[in-house]
């Protein structure tokens, strides 16, 4: 029988990430490597400081998360199992904005390249609209079958 994999849906169901490190809460949208991921910050997080500002580097968790999220319901979708993968790298991250405890963030973020078991994705943490981050990041997806060369 097929899970059921109607969104939306939580996110923790895809990541080993759980609370207090998974920021994310929820998948919103996912099609052709792409989808949409939603949290609020929280007023305690790890990355969140005493003054409920968000840390810059939480945008970078985020994308690496919601790439995790997105990944993980393309592999159940596909009869898979859920990968487990890695940050490898982070290039031209661009923090333009901040995020503050209780701000609704949406994480925009799709699969531009793979290769020989990496992962490249882009993507924007925004709220109502403004982008507060973008970048790309690179991520090792380890293989199933460590004979089969690691296909992302």
């Amino acid at each position: 029988m097929k899970a059921d994999l109607t969104l939306p849906l939580p996110a923790e169901r895809f990541i080993p990430h759980r609370l207090p490190m998974r920021l994310v809460e929820t998948l919103l949208s996912c099609e052709d490597a792409a989808g949409v991921v939603e949290t609020a910050v929280a007023a305690n997080g790890p990355l969140t400081g005493a003054d409920g500002a968000l840390d810059d580097v939480a945008f970078v968790e985020l994308l690496a998360q919601g790439y995790a999220v997105i990944k993980g319901y393309d592999d159940l979708f596909n009869g898979k199992e859920i990968s487990k993968g890695y940050l490898v790298g982070i290039k031209k991250i661009q923090v333009k904005g901040r995020a503050a405890a209780g701000d609704r963030l949406l994480i925009r973020i799709r699969t531009v390249g793979r290769f020989e078991g990496f992962a490249v994705a882009e993507g924007e943490v925004e709220r109502e609209g403004e982008i507060l981050a973008c970048g790309s990041i690179k991520l090792w997806i380890v293989p199933s079958d460590p004979a089969a060369g690691g296909a992302a």
